[in-house]
């Protein structure tokens, strides 16, 4: 397994990580993903440790919690083998603070998921996303005093705009605190918008990128051709709500190519849309996710190898998205 540094951190991490998002599935969002339970968590969990993954990320509001006991129970005497990121700002109950990223309620989010979890530390705490009723410096300062306390080791966010990002690295910066070290983003081969603005950034202040849905929210995995019916999964049972709108004939030509490089090189369609994304250099981590045991032993089949440099231009070619303004302007 290939290791990188996480963002901007001596932090050595496996390429792969394993999302949790499918374990619980205990509410009616969730249980589009996946319904893993203790048991198969486990198995899925020592299949990833037995391949050099040792990273896991998941989130409080992952099936209302349940996600991050799942993983805790599964994890149970492998602790110290292994990384765990969650997140937190996203609404964990009906009260008004019961979200956000305050200190009110990033300090209890933190307890809660320490508890769940099953561990007195959590290496990667991210915000999940940007809360714009809160002092930008309230929240810095409350997360760099939970790393001053141990229970935290790394703080990263996800979600961002650009601005947002660069904004609370100048505060972390003016007033001596901790700053986010990786940014966990949506990137894919139906989803480039991340290059145009958060890419730049991440590599002028020497941080990285943690994708997530590699595959499109379920688009990428093959299942879905020009000319087929839908197969059943995610997509299907209506687990790509909320993601961005793809046009069909964008995702159709896209997968044409996909399914070309496939015949060629004998490798999957998912693979070749994960492999692709490892050929960017700010990339540090892919979440990849999996509801058994055939999907993650094929996801982790990403790596180890890279797509021909004629593959990565037929692939960048298909997928090109328009600039958005300023950047088409004096484009050369």
């Amino acid at each position: 397994m290939e290791y990188r540094n996480l963002g901007n951190s001596g932090l050595k991490v496996p390429v792969l990580s394993f999302g949790t998002g499918t374990f619980g599935g205990t509410n009616e969002f969730f249980q589009r993903w996946g319904q893993t339970d203790v048991e198969e968590a486990t198995r899925l969990i020592d299949i990833c440790i037995e391949r050099g993954i040792n990273f896991f990320d998941t989130a409080n509001v992952y099936s209302g919690g349940d996600s991050e006991i799942v993983l805790g129970k599964a994890l149970k005497g492998k602790r110290e083998r292994s990384i765990i990121s969650t997140k937190a700002t996203f609404q964990m109950g009906e009260h008004p603070n019961e979200k956000g990223a305050s200190r009110y309620h990033l300090m209890n989010a933190l307890e809660d998921s320490l508890k769940r979890l099953g561990t007195d530390y959590i290496d990667l705490y991210l915000m999940h996303g940007f809360d714009r009723h809160t002092p930008i410096e309230e929240t810095l300062r409350t997360l760099d005093a939970m790393v001053k306390s141990g229970k935290v080791r790394y703080i990263g966010c996800s979600n961002f705009a650009a601005w947002q990002l660069m904004k609370s690295l100048s505060v972390s910066e003016r007033a001596n605190l901790e700053k986010y070290i990786i940014y966990q983003g949506y990137y894919s081969l139906i989803g480039r918008d991340y290059e145009q603005e958060l890419m730049p950034l991440l590599e002028d202040q020497n941080m990285g990128l943690m994708v997530w849905s590699p595959l499109g929210w379920g688009r990428l995995t093959g299942k879905i051709k020009r000319g087929m019916e839908m197969k059943d999964g995610r997509i299907k049972s209506g687990g790509a709500i909320g993601s961005p709108p793809v046009d069909d004939e964008f995702l159709f030509k896209v997968v044409d190519v996909l399914e070309e490089i496939s015949n060629e090189t004998g490798k999957s369609i998912p693979q070749i849309a994960i492999n692709w994304l490892l050929q960017n250099k700010t990339v540090s981590n892919i979440v990849i996710g999996a509801r058994n045991e055939k999907q993650l032993l094929s996801n982790i089949e990403s790596v180890g190898w890279n797509l021909l440099q004629e593959h990565l231009k037929q692939l960048n070619h298909i997928s090109e998205q328009t600039l958005i303004y300023p950047h088409w302007v004096g484009e050369r």
